[in-house]
């Protein structure tokens, strides 16, 4: 049976095989699945169980040798070293072959800076999980997902293609995401940055804020 999209519709572009499709819900857990990936100047099979026991960020976008994604995964890969000190793994998702990935590293500036893995999503897979798939296109949104070290989905972003991403915004959700995980009677207000003050929810504070 090929797959469906994450709103249920089937053009059969993806082609993928699987009679139980999973979609990615916040407060559950995402399914797991096995893709290529170039790492380290290899072509290596990564499983997002892989990750298990830490945080894991999903950086979905559309095309390789493209216009705004370079200067996206650059910034990813400038604040890359930060993320993971925060404990955290990054793996950006495109719809190109491992190839197309491998050729976009030797000869871009920007992407050769890259030494998180580049996911090879040319089933439309992860795509049609995480629901960023554009049917007509074949080619991701830009989407970014942060797992948390139990395999649960904590943070969607979704922007058009057209809107490219913060680095600096996605660490500051990654630190309030990893803080409610370890005081789970506190929540984070708009803005928070570690240091700040938080909330505890309670009657008390019904219509004082």
């Amino acid at each position: 049976m090929k797959c469906k999209n994450i709103h249920g519709c089937c053009s059969g572009a993806c082609d993928v095989e699987s009679t139980a499709m999973s979609f990615a819900k916040i407060g559950h857990m995402i399914p797991d699945v096995e893709v290529e990936a170039f790492h380290n100047e290899e072509i290596k099979k990564i499983k997002l169980s892989d990750y298990r026991g830490k945080w894991l960020i999903l950086f979905f976008y559309p095309a390789d040798f493209t216009f705004v994604c370079p200067t996206e995964l650059e910034e990813m890969a400038d604040n890359y070293e930060v993320i993971q000190k925060l404990g955290a793994e990054v793996l950006s998702i495109s719809t190109d072959t491992v190839f197309v990935h491998k050729a976009w590293h030797d000869t871009s500036e920007a992407i050769k800076k890259i030494k998180f893995p580049m996911l090879s999503d040319s089933r439309r897979e992860l795509c049609s999980i995480f629901g960023t798939l554009i049917q007509e296109e074949g080619l991701s949104l830009r989407g970014t997902f942060v797992v948390d070290p139990d395999g649960v989905l904590r943070i969607v972003e979704i922007n058009d293609n057209s809107v490219g991403r913060n680095a600096k915004e996605l660490i500051r959700k990654l630190q309030a995401a990893k803080f409610v995980r370890e005081h789970g009677d506190k929540v984070c207000p708009a803005g928070w940055e570690p240091g700040d003050d938080t909330l505890t929810p309670g009657l008390d504070l019904v219509g004082k804020i």
